[in-house]
């Protein structure tokens, strides 16, 4: 069954409308959605290694755009949006740590947790909550948030037939350690 969803997810990403998913998906992923935009920019830029750089930048963009909805939400709306979120996750401890950690690092936590499993919208939503000045969250964000998807988009251009060989062949193991670091991430947010 996963084969077969596996299958199918490269035939959709490959359609005429997957970069716009690609986008919806950086972009909700930095304000609100859970599942991180990875799991399509891999399959497309696979299934089309010619637009690996478009999809990376399309990505990186639409995940910074999410970044300000999310930066936004925490400094306007914390109390209507943002919290709903967070106590979903049951990140409360998380959100009042994190905003102190902003106050004293700032940009390094936007630089580093930009790059690791823990969900952005988290960073973004408590950014706008500790009020960090948004033009550096922006710059910030396109810096972390890029380089992460450019690093997969250049590992996928060089070295997609083998890494695509190695998933195809060990599915199961490439989504089971994909939910790890999903879970990872978030298990690593509510105790960091």
């Amino acid at each position: 069954m996963l084969k077969k969803l596996y299958i199918r997810v490269l035939h959709l990403v490959a359609s005429q409308y997957a970069i716009y998913w690609l986008m919806l998906s950086a972009f909700s992923e930095a304000s609100f959605f859970p599942i991180p935009p990875d799991v399509l920019l891999c399959p497309m830029i696979i299934a089309r290694r010619s637009k690996a750089w478009l999809y990376a930048f399309s990505t990186t963009l639409s995940s910074v755009i999410g970044g300000l909805l999310g930066w936004i939400i925490g400094a306007f709306l914390l109390h209507y949006f943002a919290m709903p979120i967070i106590h979903f996750y049951h990140a409360e401890h998380q959100l009042i740590t994190l905003q102190e950690k902003f106050n004293t690092y700032g940009v390094w936590i936007i630089l580093i947790k930009g790059l690791t499993p823990i969900p952005y919208k988290f960073i973004a939503i408590t950014a706008g909550a500790s009020h960090f000045p948004l033009l550096s969250f922006i710059i910030a964000s396109f810096v972390t948030r890029g380089f992460r998807f450019f690093l997969e988009a250049i590992l996928l251009y060089f070295f997609g037939a083998p890494i695509q060989n190695f998933i195809e062949k060990r599915l199961i193991w490439v989504t089971t350690l994909l939910c790890l670091l999903i879970v990872i991430g978030i298990v690593a947010f509510k105790y960091i």
